[in-house]
């Protein structure tokens, strides 16, 4: 059978009109994204500090169904909407995309997994082959996290079936944060780990309630002190462990702890 045949009785013969129609749409769904993202991106950091991430969460989902409404509404424009139209035409786009665009389709599928079992979502905090940072989009082919340095990184979601995904929060607030101290060995361990849980304690970045775990492990050039807590805000990691680390030697200092003279090669242990 002529393949010229089957386009002509699959596609509509589009008329000027339907062409403008069709940037139209596509236009106003490339701006309804941006404003939806805008506005949610908006009311997260204008609600409580409870709903930020929930909302924040609202974001993928919310694009994908403009994209779809603009996909729902432009594909009867092209084709005649009969079920054996609709099925040839799906199956032959289908055939071409894994042949021509298969890294691109991978990448799709991969974000749909994403969006439906919400491997991370805006306002996480994750690690992808050694790029650490708050996930701050999540599109349909890649995320955008931005790292500690403000730097944006695009990660395709392929990503995931390859490499492993490190998710500190996993849509809470709350993150993990480990300071570290490095002590001449002559002072007495329980004071200084006392006065390191204090410390902790009264920084007004830590999350209240939260365990605080202070370990020390020695070593040839002294011992190793490891402060483990959790801050009140993700986003607030970095100056809840400097806070700590400024408190910290001002307490050392203060009963004659001295700091130990660490070589290069051994701060890595």
């Amino acid at each position: 059978m002529d393949i010229g045949v089957n386009a002509t009785k699959i596609l509509n013969r589009l008329e000027l009109f339907d062409v403008f129609l069709i940037v139209a749409l596509l236009a106003g769904a490339r701006l309804a994204s941006f404003l939806l993202r805008w506005v949610i991106r908006h009311l997260a950091e204008s609600a409580p500090l409870r709903w930020r991430l929930a909302i924040l969460k609202l974001m993928p989902m919310a694009r994908l169904l403009v994209v779809g409404a603009a996909v729902a509404i432009i594909v009867p424009i092209v084709i005649q909407p009969t079920f054996q139209n609709v099925v040839t035409l799906v199956a032959a786009v289908g055939l071409a995309l894994a042949f021509a665009l298969k890294d691109f389709a991978s990448s799709l599928i991969a974000g749909l997994v994403t969006v439906v079992e919400g491997l991370y979502q805006p306002g996480d905090w994750i690690e992808v082959d050694g790029a650490y940072g708050e996930v701050t989009v999540v599109g349909l082919r890649a995320l955008r996290l931005v790292t500690l340095d403000d730097t944006e990184v695009i990660i395709p979601h392929t990503k995931l079936w390859s490499s492993n995904i490190f998710n500190a929060t996993s849509g809470n607030h709350h993150l993990l944060c480990v300071t570290s101290f490095y002590l001449d060995p002559q002072h007495d361990a329980a004071e200084v780990r006392r006065g390191l849980e204090a410390v902790v304690a009264e920084s007004p970045y830590h999350w209240p309630g939260s365990p605080i775990n202070v370990v020390l492990q020695e070593e040839p050039w002294g011992t190793h002190y490891k402060v483990k807590a959790y801050v009140r805000e993700s986003r607030d990691q970095t100056a809840f462990t400097s806070d700590v680390t400024v408190r910290g030697k001002a307490m050392l200092q203060e009963i004659g702890v001295k700091a130990s003279h660490v070589p290069v090669a051994g701060k890595a242990s």
